[in-house]
């Protein structure tokens, strides 16, 4: 796989000026910044002010679809419309058409949050375009620098923004059984773009970072991850619970089969790799859990829709996004890949939001108190990432000085040279 750290960016005089060019440069700069902040903020929102949500996208409709396709759907759009730029050699979108992408998304938010009829035909309508200029830019990329074997990411992202659509119209309809099967579908089109680029970009993370590491790509058995993902959707699609939730499980078996492969003993003392890891596995358990739930043979907690979304949504893909973000950022801007306090302390916040999240599934009279731990965790963690990295994603790639050769002794100063 080509080195995802080789993107050339905008370089200034002046790196410790913010600076719109580079800020508008690739897309993990705004969007990175957009879609954790509003991973915050919806959350605050959800937990905290609820009577703020109002019809047709309202209640936990309004938190899962913004969950889904305004957190992760946003972040894993960031990474490929980045990372398609090693892959193919062009920048599939920079500067001012950045800049509207970004508003497209904007104007969603604000949209679905207002509420009426006209604000939510106006967000739907640039939810979907963000989605589908984001595959076309993808597309047109991928042809032009012939990197035949990425071919399917836009399709795939195009998938997202349909079952984003179909989600959407379930909603104005009041159909609360089409809503929940949409949503989904939306879940296994992300879980299979969140397949391919954790399987390509753990085992070259990991073997950069570990020194003597060597660990296989296991690409047959990715193939057979996509291929049974795509069925399983699918046969969701048909309304065949059954093999659906047959294919599902034989892909979370896969994860896990991988995952194991890949070693995990050998990067416990990195956090910036275990933390990969963990994401990876939990997808793999939840896409189990969700088969089994299919199957009919779930009881108690694990019986509810609640067990596998959480489990996939916070446990499989959360974890990997926040550790996607400080290593894919420090990276592509020209920083040690190495972690502060800060950085460390938000995975450790975020493994702890879905731990008590997922205690919160158990009814009991601490219910209410484990949601707002999950919640604090999970707005902590956020805020983390952005007091640090805000500050670098909005000013040019930085350059490390270039150690001056000593002057021989008795050299004259440069203050006294005229």
């Amino acid at each position: 796989m080509a080195e995802l750290l080789s993107i050339s960016e905008p370089r200034k005089p002046r790196p410790d000026k913010p600076d719109l060019t580079a800020f508008l440069s690739l897309g993990f700069r705004p969007l990175y910044i957009a879609g954790c902040a509003w991973a915050l903020v919806s959350i605050g929102i959800w937990i905290y002010a609820p009577q703020w949500l109002s019809m047709p996208l309202g209640g936990v409709a309004w938190h899962a679809h913004e969950m889904l396709w305004a957190f992760i759907g946003t972040i894993a759009v960031a990474f490929l419309l980045t990372a398609s730029a090693t892959w193919t050699g062009f920048n599939p979108l920079k500067g001012w058409p950045l800049a509207g992408l970004t508003a497209l998304w904007l104007i969603a938010r604000i949209g679905f949050l207002a509420g009426g009829e006209t604000a939510f035909h106006i967000a739907c309508a640039s939810e979907l375009a963000f989605y589908l200029i984001s595959a076309a830019c993808l597309m047109r990329v991928m042809i032009k620098g012939k990197s035949r074997r990425n071919y399917g990411v836009p399709f795939m992202l195009l998938a997202l923004g349909i079952a984003d659509a179909l989600f959407l119209r379930a909603t104005l309809r009041g159909d609360y059984i089409a809503l929940m099967q949409h949503f989904d579908l939306g879940l296994l089109c992300m879980a299979m773009i969140a397949l391919l680029i954790a399987r390509r970009v753990i085992p070259f993370f990991s073997m950069r970072m570990v020194p003597g590491l060597e660990i296989p790509m296991l690409v047959r058995s990715g193939h057979v991850q996509l291929v049974l993902s795509a069925a399983a959707i699918l046969l969701g699609l048909a309304g065949q619970g059954k093999a659906m939730g047959a294919a599902l499980f034989v892909v979370g078996l896969v994860s896990l089969w991988q995952l194991a492969r890949w070693k995990p003993l050998a990067v416990l003392h990195k956090p910036m790799l275990w933390i990969l890891y963990l994401g990876y596995g939990a997808m793999g358990i939840g896409l189990m859990v969700a088969a089994v739930q299919l199957g009919g043979l779930s009881t108690g907690v694990l019986a509810r829709n609640a067990a596998h979304v959480h489990l996939i949504g916070m446990g499989g893909f959360a974890v990997l996004i926040i550790g996607m973000l400080t290593r894919t950022a420090l990276g592509h801007l020209g920083r040690p890949l190495a972690l502060d306090g800060s950085m460390l302390l938000s995975y450790y916040l975020m493994i702890a939001a879905v731990v008590l999240r997922l205690a919160a599934l158990w009814p009991s009279s601490a219910t209410l108190h484990l949601l707002h731990a999950a919640a604090l965790s999970w707005i902590a963690c956020m805020g983390l990432y952005l007091w640090r990295f805000v500050p670098m994603l909005i000013r040019p790639r930085y350059t490390a000085p270039v150690p001056q050769p000593a002057k021989p002794a008795g050299a004259p100063l440069a203050s006294n040279i005229r």
